[in-house]
This record gives structure tokens, sequence and C-alpha cells, in this order.
């Protein structure tokens, strides 16, 4: 990932609940730029259950959902039924309320396997791209999206000329994945990370010394803003 200029800002907040308020009005006001460029605009998120007070808090806003498709960051290769479903998530806590008049991009098909839905999924996916807002998280083990250290796939994931949708395994996670490659994470007008605690601290400070192949997070930083509450 030669050329990725690490520089990013750092925000602090004195309370989770102050990073959710901030964040929420930052993300807002990015898609309604977006949408003031744009008659139609794409917003990615992560799974997890570190955005869902976020989410709750983008379900109150006046946007004009209609015009913006929302999808993940990555998915596990699992039905959308299930509790280990991210899109799961979405249903519950985004797609609800005003937001349930944007249109949703699954990262998810009904083949065995996720190489088997590469073709259909990427077809949905390129028609978002390059996305406007983009919402991170970021694991202990220093990986966002599912671009995980280790992963089977990383270093395709992590190359300039990887396609936009990348299959993914890794050692410690129980299902497959798909994933946003790095070079369409980076293609993002606005970029937005959230950590909580200071684990999760210490471990993007830590990634700072280390290649995007040992952290990736390093590979999509750049350009980010990082939103931190103990």
């Amino acid at each position: 990932m030669a050329g990725y200029k690490m520089t990013y800002q750092f925000e602090e907040y004195p309370t989770r609940a102050a990073l959710v308020e901030k964040l929420s009005q930052a993300l807002i006001a990015d898609l309604r730029k977006a949408l003031s460029r744009q008659s139609t605009i794409s917003f990615a998120v992560p799974g997890g259950t570190t955005p869902g007070p976020i989410f709750d808090q983008l379900c109150q806003s006046d946007l004009d959902w209609a015009r913006v498709n929302i999808l993940l960051s990555d998915e596990r290769w699992v039905p959308s039924d299930s509790p280990r479903s991210n899109t799961a998530l979405l249903r519950n806590r985004l797609l609800v309320g005003p937001v349930e008049a944007a249109s949703y991009v699954p990262l998810y098909a009904d083949y065995a396997t996720p190489e088997d839905a590469m073709e259909p999924l990427s077809h949905q996916l390129k028609a978002c791209l390059p996305l406007s807002v983009l919402l991170l998280g970021m694991g202990a083990d220093m990986h966002t999206a599912s671009l995980f250290p280790g992963g089977d796939q990383l270093s395709f994931a992590l190359g300039d000329s990887a396609p936009p949708l990348v299959a993914m395994r890794a050692p410690d996670a129980p299902e497959p994945r798909v994933t946003l490659s790095a070079a369409v994470l980076n293609a993002a007008q606005y970029k937005h990370l959230v950590i909580f605690g200071a684990e999760k601290r210490q471990a993007l400070e830590q990634a700072q010394s280390l290649p995007a192949q040992e952290a990736p997070i390093m590979a999509v930083l750049a350009g980010t803003t990082v939103h931190w509450a103990d």
C-alpha cells in the first residue's frame, strides 16, 4: 500500500454519549453536502454493536433518505435472519422510520459461498460507487471492515487493483465474510472512524508503526476523521 499518507484527524470526546451526538451531526452534515451535489448518494456503515446508538440518532434526521443508498462495509456470509448478520442490525436500528425510504444494497445473497455471489453483488455495488460518506469501526486487532490480519485475501483486498468486493476468510472469523476493498473505502468522499475504549486507542497508536498487512486500519486511515471516547 505504498503511497498512502497516514494523516488523519483525531477527535476526543468526554463521554460516549457526546461522541454519538457529535458524530451523528457530522454524518448528517456530510450526507447533506453530498446530496446538495448529487441526485443520489451512497452511505456505507459498519456492523457490530458500536454503531447502534449512532444509527438511532440518524433515524431522527429529516434527510431526503429516498436519494440515499445504504450499504455495509462488510458482511458475514450468513442469512439475513441470522443473529450473526450485520444486515439484521441495520434493519432493526437504521432502516427504520424516515430511513426506510433509503435503498438498501445488500452484500449477501443466497449462494453457498461468497465467491459464487461476487458477480451479482458486485454489479449492484458498482452503481453506488464512489462512496459518498463512510463510517468505519475498528477491532482491537486493528482490522476494519473485514480486512483482517491473517485474512486469506488480505493482500488482494489491500491492492490498488482489487475489485470493489472481496471474499475473506480469517483465522478468528467463524464464517466467511465479504468486504469492500481498501481502494473502495479510500475513495469515499467523507470518511469517519469510531472507536471506544483505551484498548482500541492503544491499538490505533500501535498501528502507526506497522504495515497494513499487520494493521489493516492503516490502509484506510488517510484522510479519515477518528472519533474516540473512553
